[in-house]
């Protein structure tokens, strides 16, 4: 054994006698005492205390085999079950390698714990003391994609940042916040007695009165009101009163790719998901009082920044960097569904008759989705449109279903009905990777949210370029037996890029993917795949969704995008 691997095989400092409590217990009391059940993470030396207090715990640990993968996990397990998502790291390159997931996870509004290791207290402060992981200043790192940042230098302080992070996790507008405690910290035994209770709820964030009254004011007297259903109307839970708003008001609604399963798809006045399409745009453009809740109007929901509205806009949202910074209008800083509820009760239904030149809003609705309908038949989509109702029809009504940034997921965010189910995207942040490693999360989740049998399966849609992000997590659903079906498209590269490429430039360059036979791969990892033509993609899929356990679909075909609406083509 070299001097390096005495120094490294064990952690520093003398640590807690076996079976002694020690700063990890206070996290994991302190976790369970909060209503956590399950932790996703990896294991690593400055976090070996952390471990260790585990086994003596109730905590569910969930490893899987690339950090980000687990800062997916921890997302989709939020999502699924509308619980706080728990990580854990260890330092340096671990830590590290989680964040384009929590990217996601911040951008997205999906509350999360995070509990990083640190190097032991003496080498914080930026010294370069040569310890292993070490930087000069972890928690900065971690700025830019989490609510706040927290560093615990002594274990007496624990159950209350954790208690304090909670709270601020769960509070509107949701994220993910980061806790760092130092390895020991973890380790070193404790005076403090076991955290018998721990107490967190999420900060009141209602509407001002006075806006309310003034957004009642401008609805009163539209003849054309609209409504754009963002991500916070969901992550507000302000289903409901959207419902009655939109028919008090007669006003069309249309969901956003985050705002997807907000309102009914198949209701008189919903516009569904449609938002990159040309007629969708004309007609918001068109709206004398626009309600935007919960979006920043941004690239994808303003059709790639073309949306001109010249009616007067309601912008509702839980964060105020989002209020008016695309759009000017009356910002509203509240919770989505605090704001809906007050707007809801203060509204009357208008004296003034809902009409679009002469058009009632329902036949407007109806008029608006047929040219949709007839401009995507006029572009020879006949097998993506197949392909995508047949994995609709497949897909039982209350599956929940997690898509990757793959041609197959751009289609959704347009035309997927979530029906009782939930849509879940990487349209946050936008990276590659996230739709198996969330889906085992959110299969998991829902497995120790007491869903049973066939309800707790989900579906995970991902490109072949995507699924190289996670293909190690076929081991991590193997070891757990997640009911995880996996559907790989395999177009034989970065399929959206390549369109984009030969779009603007005449020829694609460096989208083109070497890959491998992911059957084989599958069944390397213990898990039974299937390889399919697109057209028998929904029995591939009923059959996976039949079975135990997780399993893979891949379907070679090369998918095609609808043309784009917002380049004037």
């Amino acid at each position: 054994m070299t001097d390096f691997d005495r120094a490294t095989a064990a952690p520093a400092g003398a640590g807690a006698a076996p079976g002694q409590r020690n700063g990890g217990d206070l996290v994991v009391e302190t976790l369970e005492a909060l209503g956590a059940k399950t932790v996703f993470g990896i294991p690593g030396q400055h976090a070996l205390g952390l471990f260790d207090a585990m086994g003596r715990g109730n905590l569910h640990f969930v490893s899987s085999r690339v950090e980000n993968n687990s800062a997916f996990a921890a997302d989709g397990y939020s999502r699924a079950t509308g619980e706080v998502g728990v990580l854990f790291l260890s330092t340096g390159p671990g830590a590290l390698t989680s964040l384009a997931g929590l990217q996601e996870a911040y951008a997205t509004g999906v509350p999360m714990v995070v509990v990083a290791s640190q190097i032991p207290l003496d080498g914080l402060g930026a010294r370069r003391k040569g310890m292993l992981h070490q930087l000069d200043d972890q928690k900065a790192s971690a700025a830019n994609v989490t609510k706040s940042q927290r560093l615990i230098q002594h274990a007496s302080g624990i159950p209350s940042a954790i208690q304090d992070a909670w709270t601020e996790a769960i509070s509107s507008p949701q994220g993910p916040v980061w806790l760092e405690i130092p390895q020991n910290v973890l380790l070193d035994p404790i005076v403090v007695p076991p955290v018998e209770d721990a107490l967190a709820e999420a900060a009141d964030n209602p509407p001002r009165v006075e806006l309310i009254r003034e957004a009642v004011k401008w609805l009163a007297a539209a003849e054309r009101p609209a409504i754009i259903a963002g991500g916070g109307a969901r992550r507000g839970r302000a289903e409901k009163s959207l419902l009655s708003i939109a028919e008090k008001l007669r006003a069309p609604v249309i969901c956003t790719p985050g705002g997807n399963g907000a309102f009914p798809w198949n209701h008189e006045l919903s516009l569904q998901s449609w938002i990159e399409d040309r007629h969708m745009t004309d007609l918001l453009e068109d709206a004398d009082v626009l309600i935007v809740i919960g979006s920043s109007l941004g690239e994808v929901t303003s059709n790639y920044f073309t949306f001109e509205p010249r009616g007067r806009i309601i912008q509702i949202d839980a964060e105020p960097r989002v209020l008016e910074s695309n759009r000017p209008g009356l910002g509203i800083r509240a919770d989505a569904g605090q704001a809906l509820t007050a707007l809801d009760a203060a509204l009357v239904p208008p004296g003034v008759q809902a009409t679009w030149h002469g058009t009632s809003p329902e036949v407007l609705v109806k008029e608006t989705l047929a040219k949709v309908k007839a401009r995507l038949e006029s572009q020879d989509l006949a097998k993506e449109l197949k392909f995508m109702a047949d994995i609709r029809e497949a897909v039982p009504a209350h599956m929940q279903t997690y898509w990757d940034m793959t041609i197959s997921a751009y289609w959704g965010w347009s035309c997927w009905d979530a029906r009782e189910g939930q849509f879940h995207s990487a349209q946050g942040a936008g990276g590659l990777g996230f739709g198996f490693p969330a889906a085992i999360g959110g299969a998991v989740g829902l497995e120790t949210t007491g869903t049973s049998g066939g309800f707790a399966r989900v579906l995970a849609v991902s490109g072949d370029g995507s699924a190289m992000y996670s293909i190690s997590e076929l081991a991590t659903a193997r070891q757990h037996n997640v009911p995880v079906t996996w559907l790989i498209v395999d177009d034989g590269g970065y399929g959206i890029l390549r369109e984009y490429m030969v779009g603007a430039f005449g020829k694609a360059t460096a989208t083109e993917l070497a890959r491998p036979d992911f059957v084989k791969l599958a069944e390397a990892f213990g898990v039974p795949a299937v390889r399919v033509s697109p057209e028998d993609v929904g029995d591939a899929l009923k059959a996976g969704f039949a079975a135990d356990g997780p399993n893979v679909v891949v379907v070679e075909t090369l998918l095609k995008m609808f043309g784009p609406t917002h380049l004037g083509v």
